[in-house]
């Protein structure tokens, strides 16, 4: 492993970081956005949901558009796009423009990120590669640990009487300074064959299909299920239908899809594709479940949850730089002791105390479940893969959320005591499916190397001289 395959690291982190830091940021920003620009609730509603939700639709196009102009290219102009559009939000003067602004930034962080899975999968092998991935998930715990905090000490701060612009043009320096060294450090990868056609069709129908979905759970959940969100919900299952048939149809008549759908057939994909959406799911919901109980069931004011909070991250943070691949057993106990300490009233320290145990099974398991899932795939369908991964991730982390937050509000009658315990059940059921998850992959990690020892001792016998 050279020295300038390390240097490159921190420039594929430095996207994480950053697309990943603003999910969270512009979170604490909302009451002086709303001030300044006079914005109603959708409005800032949708600064939110825009971009989560332009994210997810874009993936898997993302990913197949590496493939086809390779995967720097395609980094490259992500975190330009990333960064014009960061600077769009920072200089908005009404609310469209900045919820404009912010369904481009999305865009441009589903174009980076199926290209940084699959830039760390050719840059890394072997050791170097589990290395690399717990830099990933350390990356994304540290986002998530200070997104928020970095939002309202931005806007408490108010740098040069930005106020919460400076939420988003903090993001323009580090984007500059990241393009000028992509040229030098980041390898050329993906296809560069002669059929470089994009189905467009097909990438209108899958993102169209994706942000009914995500649109649908979040706004669903957020204003009581009304009738439109089952129409929506009904309708997305044609939608999502007619894109697969369509990449059938293409791949049967020699086209090239926009999905290669034989990825999901590689040995492990869609079992390692079910584990993920389960602990991104699990994590969503545990931060939904968190955001309310330790306010109103615990009486603690917005700092000291957010320091109660913090154990979690913390936790997550220093497992990952070390993964295991059996963080799962972490990951549950961790839950099966916070509901514990809801039950039995082990009050902030005690509820911390199993956040950090939680946070470390997440930190453990991360790195190597992604690592795990990507390594099973053929390196022509890499950013199909990344793709899909994202989208499953993205599309995991709002169903955990809106399955933990029905049996949160469902139990809420009976106190904020029975609600968490209620959102933590489901959090312990997604948990034991990762968990079976992987004790099945390490059983046939092993079953496969046993095979291999078998025949290598037959065609080497120890009585041969």
């Amino acid at each position: 492993m050279t020295a300038r395959r390390w240097v490159a690291l921190p420039v594929l982190l430095a996207a994480v970081f950053v697309t990943t830091l603003d999910f969270f940021v512009a979170n604490l920003a909302v009451p002086s956005i709303r001030a300044d620009l006079r914005a109603d609730d959708a409005g800032v509603q949708l600064v939110i949901a825009g971009y989560g939700l332009a994210y997810a639709a874009g993936l898997i196009v993302a990913g197949r558009l590496g493939d086809l102009y390779g995967h720097r290219r395609v980094f490259a102009l992500g975190l330009a796009l990333f960064t014009l559009a960061s600077a769009g939000c920072g200089l908005a003067y009404d609310i469209g423009v900045l919820v404009a602004a912010r369904v481009a930034q999305g865009a441009a962080a589903a174009l980076l990120a199926p290209q940084v899975l699959t830039l760390l999968g050719a840059l890394y092998q072997g050791a170097d590669r589990a290395r690399a991935f717990g830099w990933y998930g350390a990356a994304v715990g540290l986002a998530g640990v200070s997104g928020q905090v970095a939002g309202g000490l931005l806007v408490a701060a108010d740098p040069l009487g930005l106020g919460w612009r400076a939420c988003f043009l903090v993001n323009v320096p580090a984007g500059v300074a990241a393009l000028a060294l992509i040229g030098r450090l980041l390898p050329r990868t993906g296809r560069s064959g002669t059929r470089r056609d994009l189905d467009l069709v097909g990438a209108a129908l899958v993102a169209a299909g994706l942000a009914v979905v995500v649109l649908t759970l979040v706004e669903g959940r957020e204003q009581g299920w009304p009738p439109w969100t089952w129409w929506c919900l009904a309708a997305s299952g044609p939608i999502l239908g007619a894109f697969v048939r369509r990449q059938r149809r293409l791949a049967a008549d020699g086209r090239v899809p926009l999905l290669d759908l034989a990825v999901f057939g590689e040995k492990g994909f869609a079992g390692g594709l079910v584990a993920v959406a389960l602990l991104f799911g699990t994590s969503a919901g545990l931060s939904f479940v968190l955001a309310l109980y330790a306010q109103e069931g615990l009486g603690l004011g917005p700092l000291a949850a957010g320091v109660m909070c913090t154990a979690l991250n913390a936790g997550f943070l220093v497992a990952s730089l070390r993964p295991r691949p059996m963080g799962a057993p972490a990951l549950l106990l961790g839950l099966v002791l916070l509901y514990c300490g809801v039950a039995w009233g082990w009050g902030p320290y005690g509820v911390a105390a199993a956040l950090l145990v939680t946070g470390a099974g997440m930190g453990w398991l991360m790195s190597p479940l992604i690592s795990s899932v990507l390594s099973a795939v053929r390196a022509e369908r890499a950013g199909a893969a990344a793709g899909v991964l994202g989208t499953v991730q993205e599309t995991g982390g709002v169903l955990g959320g809106t399955l933990t937050g029905a049996a949160f509000f469902g139990a809420l009658d009976g106190g904020w005591d029975a609600a968490a315990q209620a959102g933590i059940v489901v959090l312990i059921v997604g948990a034991g499916g990762v968990l079976a998850h992987s004790a099945l992959r390490l059983r046939r990690d092993a079953a496969a190397s046993a095979v291999a020892r078998f025949h290598v001792k037959q065609e080497c016998p120890a009585d041969r001289p």
